[in-house]
């Protein structure tokens, strides 16, 4: 399989139909991994880098019961390549800017990935639909479990799995969900709910994790230490924070039906209008209506599109999807007339 089989095709955690998909787009676990016998990423040299992804490679492409797996080497890809990954949640921006040899194992349904040399020698990631924290957790540990039987894992009996930054020493487990937050962003209550996370160590990220910017009202929650903490508590962590945004974020859009229905049912509607009848759309306009429009579909204001297809645009009106969607590069004005056209044809296919 190659990376422009996936352009046609649907993650799965892009289905909108797990646990609370109204709110909660996807649940990630994520774990780090260092081989015992080199050097963390930074401080290897190129030969060490490149017997790490040999190693590492070799490993995965020898599990056979991972013949769906394929890999990839990232420093051999296009700039739109890499690019295109990161949007698809495949890989990490630090991955993608990286130098030197580095590479990502990707299952062809893209329910998990394995990120070779980016912080870490490795990588792991499970995503779910929707808010299914548990399952995800349960997926990375066999893969884990797989891949321990395979290299051997830089692992100290007092400090457990040892990793680049420190706050991943432990488990080097990171458990994070998206959330679509627009009722709290409405209603200003948004920062609010983030102070109260930070008092019990739980991190709100952008749409692309760490060091990226908050777009389309998108927000990713995760564990923010695992140093002293078992899997099954950080789990258990982020499975007891998330319902209460939920919570907080139905609690606001049950507000603003009832305070301004008739102006919430406007706003959404020409947030849909535009989408639907723009001749030209920037990708950062086109994230903040669908947002808009994602809220008044789950609110019954809207019922000409499902949230699948929303979920959908999110990603593939994004400048990489979109340009391999059309099989070649564009520039920034030509990629504002293709997502308007692109746009309208989804739209009225629903």
């Amino acid at each position: 399989m190659e990376i422009n089989e996936l352009v046609q095709k649907c993650g799965q955690w892009l289905r909108g139909t797990g646990p609370e998909s109204d709110i909660v787009i996807s649940s990630r676990a994520r774990l780090a991994r260092n081989l015992a016998e080199f050097p963390f990423v930074r401080r290897a040299n190129s030969e060490e880098r490149s017997q790490i992804i040999k190693s590492v490679r070799k490993k995965i492409e020898g599990i056979q019961q991972w013949n769906d797996v394929f890999f990839v080497r990232v420093d051999s890809l296009s700039e739109l390549d890499r690019q295109f990954l990161v949007e698809r949640q495949l890989m990490s921006l630090e991955l993608a800017e990286g130098s030197g040899e580095r590479g990502v194992a990707i299952h062809e349904s893209e329910r998990f990935s394995v990120m070779v040399n980016e912080e870490d020698h490795l990588r792991i990631q499970v995503m779910c639909s929707g808010l299914d924290v548990h399952e995800a957790w349960q997926q990375i540990n066999v893969i884990d479990d797989t891949l321990q039987q395979q290299l051997n894992y830089a692992f100290h009996e007092q400090f457990g799995y040892l990793t680049a930054c420190p706050t991943n020493v432990g488990t080097g487990l990171r458990i994070s969900v998206m959330l679509h937050l627009p009722g709290l962003v409405v209603t200003r209550e948004i920062e609010k709910v983030f102070r109260s996370l930070q008092k019990i160590n739980v991190t709100v990220r952008g749409l692309y994790g760490e060091g990226s910017q908050f777009m389309g009202d998108f927000y990713q929650v995760s564990n923010q230490v695992t140093l002293g903490r078992s899997e099954e508590e950080l789990v258990q962590t982020v499975s007891e924070v998330v319902p209460r945004i939920i919570e907080y974020e139905r609690k606001a859009r049950q507000f603003l039906l009832k305070e301004s229905e008739q102006d919430l049912h406007d706003d959404v509607s020409r947030a849909y209008g535009i989408l639907s009848t723009a001749k030209k759309i920037s990708s950062e306009e086109t994230l903040h209506y669908l947002s808009k429009v994602r809220m008044g579909v789950n609110l019954g204001l809207i019922r000409t599109v499902d949230i699948p297809t929303i979920n959908r645009l999110f990603v593939q009106t994004q400048p990489a999807h979109l340009q391999k969607l059309c099989g070649h590069e564009l520039s920034v004005s030509e990629r504002n007339v293709e997502r308007a056209n692109y746009l309208q044809t989804h739209l009225k296919q629903t």
